[in-house]
């Protein structure tokens, strides 16, 4: 059975394992492989360490558990943008794990998460351009393909993604 919870600092090595896969399973083709296949695990370590260990007030991550093993998380930045609210900078899930509705209880425990915070926020993210089952999937969830925009990458280039909103985060929840 698969437990949600919020991660703690002991957890920076399995998210940071399973983001890394996460990229290298549905960006390849997008992002240089000279990342994907060398450092693309040790840049996400020294994102997650940090991020677990100096949490900005306005950061919460969630993770999805199956047998002591993270298959899943989502990680949430409240009111980062003025015009658009809460964002949800991170959400990635096990390909094993796809279609089994962990993303979901993911993104909609993120949204629960930021209508606490501010009931007034919207909440947006950023969805690769090349990237057409995460849209389907945001947009099966009433997200609105708000505009595209050339955005710089981990991998040292850029990529041109799409901002998908929820102007009211109650439709999410």
């Amino acid at each position: 059975m698969i437990t949600y919870r919020e991660a703690t600092a002991n957890d920076s090595e399995q998210i940071a394992q399973l983001h890394s896969l996460s990229w290298q399973q549905n960006y390849r083709g997008i992002w240089r492989d000279e990342f994907l296949n060398g450092p693309v695990l040790e840049n996400r370590r020294a994102v997650w360490q940090k991020r677990l260990n100096q949490p900005t007030p306005n950061q919460n991550i969630i993770v999805a558990e199956l047998e002591g093993t993270i298959c899943g998380f989502a990680c949430i930045y409240a009111n980062e943008d003025p015009v658009w609210g809460t964002l949800l900078d991170n959400l990635h899930v096990h390909a094993e794990q796809k279609g089994k509705g962990v993303g979901t209880v993911l993104i909609k425990s993120a949204a629960r998460w930021a209508y606490a915070k501010n009931p007034e926020s919207g909440f947006f993210l950023w969805v690769l351009q090349q990237n057409t089952s995460a849209q389907k999937f945001y947009e099966n969830l009433g997200a609105i393909n708000q505009e595209l925009i050339t955005h710089e990458t981990a991998d040292g280039g850029s990529s041109d993604v799409y901002r998908y909103v929820w102007p009211d985060v109650t439709k999410l929840i």
